[in-house]
């Protein structure tokens, strides 16, 4: 389901066509690399956002069709002409990532989505336009299925979001359930920790059931890596509730029994 440290993208594995996979991989480069701008290092806010301004510029090159000045650019124009790709879900990404460099804390799940909106969907959009999949049904199961691969991240990764500083549970429904910010510094899954991840876990799995159609509407090997895709998000949620959202001393992974189950699965799903 993930690879590296930007993991709602799909990887460019050996169940995507051939053609596809050389396209997915640059422009996980491109995601990845401006996730690092944003996140990796000792850069102070204000060196991140303009390292940032700078793919924005490399973008606008682009659509004024001038050469681009770095190679990982002149990678991404190329596919970007090739696959006739839109360049409005780069700049939604990379807006994201911006969003990320001043915005530590979400008063509500409206917030959340907002941003999963431009973290997360847009890679889907992506693929779906590299796959010539244009019907907007397509494209609205492919948003429910990133944003809940989004909202999945952050339930695993609490303690490791927090420690950077950032926390992208809704801060009123932390009030609600009385957990806040020092219980989460200590690793407490005591008190009503665990109904409120609860909440929040079977939230998530809706909306991936939501978008789940797409893997069969989908066909071929692309179809089959999404439904991977699909299971190892409800894989995850499936241990993120057993262990009642304790993700201190149990964060949820992938195992090798895992991935075969999921193949199964997948190949039957069809």
């Amino acid at each position: 389901m993930s690879v590296g440290h930007y993991e709602n993208f799909p990887v460019a594995s050996i169940l995507l066509p051939r053609r596809l996979r050389h396209p997915v991989a640059v422009i996980y480069r491109f995601a990845r690399s401006a996730d690092d701008i944003a996140d990796e290092g000792d850069a102070t806010p204000r060196q991140r956002l303009a390292g940032l301004d700078a793919y924005r510029a490399e973008l606008s090159r682009i659509e004024a069709r001038l050469p681009p000045l770095t190679p990982l650019f002149v990678q991404l124009e190329t596919i970007i002409r090739r696959h006739a790709l839109p360049l409005q879900p780069f700049r939604d990404l990379l807006d994201a990532f911006s969003q990320d460099v001043v915005k530590t804390r979400y008063a509500h799940f409206g917030e959340v989505m907002a941003y999963c909106k431009k973290s997360a969907n847009p890679v889907g959009r992506l693929m779906l336009a590299l796959y010539g999949e244009t019907d907007t049904r397509s494209v609205a199961y492919s948003d429910a299925i990133c944003s809940s691969l989004q909202l999945i991240n952050f339930l695993q990764d609490v303690a490791i979001d927090y420690q950077k500083g950032r926390i992208y549970l809704p801060q009123d429904e932390m009030a609600k359930y009385h957990v806040d910010e020092a219980q989460i510094a200590r690793h407490d899954a005591s008190g009503l920790w665990q109904p409120f991840m609860l909440a929040q876990i079977e939230r998530t799995r809706k909306i991936l059931q939501a978008g789940a159609p797409l893997g069969k509407v989908l066909k071929g090997r692309i179809g089959l890596e999404l439904r991977m895709i699909i299971m190892g998000g409800a894989t995850i949620l499936e241990k993120l509730h057993k262990t009642r959202g304790d993700i201190y001393t149990r964060r949820p992974l992938l195992n090798s029994a895992d991935w075969l189950n999921m193949l199964y699965r997948a190949v039957r799903a069809n």
